[in-house]
C-alpha cells in the first residue's frame, strides 16, 4: 500500500518566548514493513541541528528557533510504500538489548489490578509460546479498557486506565506494556501513523501502539485499540518505554508563556507501484 502523510503540529504562545529547541522522531523507521519514497521536516525559521540514529535504531534530529517567537509550526509530508509483514519488526537496526524494556516506568508501573490482569491473561498459557502470551495479553487489556477518545488525558497511567475502564490507544499500550513486563516479556512504546480506512472505528491517523520482543522472533506490534497485529496501514515512526519518551516532538524552551496546541494529521492511501503495473 501506498500511504501519503500530512501531519502539522502548530504551537502558539501568549508571548514571545527567548527560544525553543525541539528533538524530533519524525522520520519513517527503516525496515522491511515499509518503505520511503518522500520526506520532508519543515519549521520556519528553525535551524536544523544534529542528526543521528540512537540505540533504538531510530532516527533523531534536533531543531533550535530563536525568539523572540510566538508561534512554530512544523510540517511533516511524505509518502512511504508499506508491506504487511504480520506485526513483526524486521531487519530494525538496533544497538541496545531488549532487556532494557523491562523496566517500567511511571506511565507503565504496575499496581495489584495490573498484576491480577496480567496473571489471569496468562493462565493455561505454556511457558514457552512467548508469542501466545503475548497475543493473551493484548486481548485482556482491548476488553479490560475500552476505547474512549477524551476519557484519558496524556498523563494518565496504565493503572489509571484500568481503574476507570476506558482509554485511548496510548493507554492500551501502556497496559499491554505493564502486563508484557509481569510476564517476564521486554515491551515498550511504539508511534506513528495509522491510515483508517472508510468504516472502521476505533483508529487515530497519529497512532501508538505496543512493541513486545518475542526470542526467535524480534519485536512484534500489537495495537490493542484495534485488536490486530500492524498491518500495511501503519507507518512506524519510532520507540521508547512509554509516550513520553516516544514522542514524535519534545521540545523545551525559554520565556514562561503559556502554550497552545494544534495538532492535525491526515494519511491517505492510494494504489502501490505494483498494484499500478498489474
Amino acid at each position: 500500500m501506498r500511504l501519503s502523510v500530512r501531519h502539522r503540529t502548530v504551537y502558539a504562545f501568549d508571548a514571545p518566548m527567548r527560544w525553543i529547541v525541539q528533538s524530533h522522531r519524525l522520520t519513517p523507521s527503516v525496515c522491511v514493513s515499509q518503505r520511503t519514497i518522500a520526506w520532508n521536516v519543515a519549521a520556519d525559521g528553525g535551524e536544523i541541528g544534529a542528526s543521528f540514529v540512537d540505540g533504538a535504531g531510530d532516527a533523531v534530529r534536533t531543531l533550535t528557533i530563536a525568539g523572540p517567537v510566538d508561534r512554530v509550526e512544523v510540517l511533516v509530508e511524505g509518502e512511504v510504500e508499506t508491506t504487511d509483514t504480520s506485526g513483526v519488526l524486521r531487519n530494525h537496526r538496533e544497538a541496545i538489548s531488549p532487556r532494557v524494556y523491562l523496566v517500567p516506568t511511571a506511565a507503565t508501573h504496575p499496581d495489584r489490578p495490573l498484576t491480577e490482569l496480567a496473571a489471569a491473561a496468562v493462565k493455561g498459557a505454556s511457558e514457552d509460546d512467548a508469542l501466545g502470551r503475548a497475543h493473551r495479553i493484548a486481548a485482556a487489556v482491548a476488553d479490560a479498557i475500552e476505547y474512549a477518545p477524551g476519557a484519558t488525558d496524556a498523563h494518565t497511567t496504565a493503572a489509571e486506565a484500568l481503574e476507570q475502564g476506558k482509554g485511548v490507544c496510548q493507554d492500551h499500550a501502556h497496559a499491554a506494556i505493564a502486563l508484557a513486563h509481569l510476564c517476564g516479556l521486554p515491551a515498550r512504546y511504539a508511534v506513528g501513523y495509522l491510515f483508517a480506512g472508510a468504516g472502521e472505528d476505533g483508529v487515530e491517523a497519529s497512532h501508538a501502539w505496543a512493541e513486545i520482543f518475542i526470542a526467535g522472533l524480534g519485536w512484534v506490534g500489537f495495537d490493542v485499540a484495534n485488536r490486530c497485529c500492524p498491518d500495511d496501514r501503519y507507518i512506524r515512526l519510532g520507540s521508547g518505554r512509554d509516550a513520553r519518551e516516544a514522542a514524535p516532538i519534545r521540545g523545551i524552551s525559554r520565556g514562561g508563556a503559556v502554550e497552545a496546541l494544534d495538532v492535525d494529521v491526515t494519511v491517505s492511501s492510494s494504489p502501490s507501484r505494483s498494484q499500478t503495473q498489474q
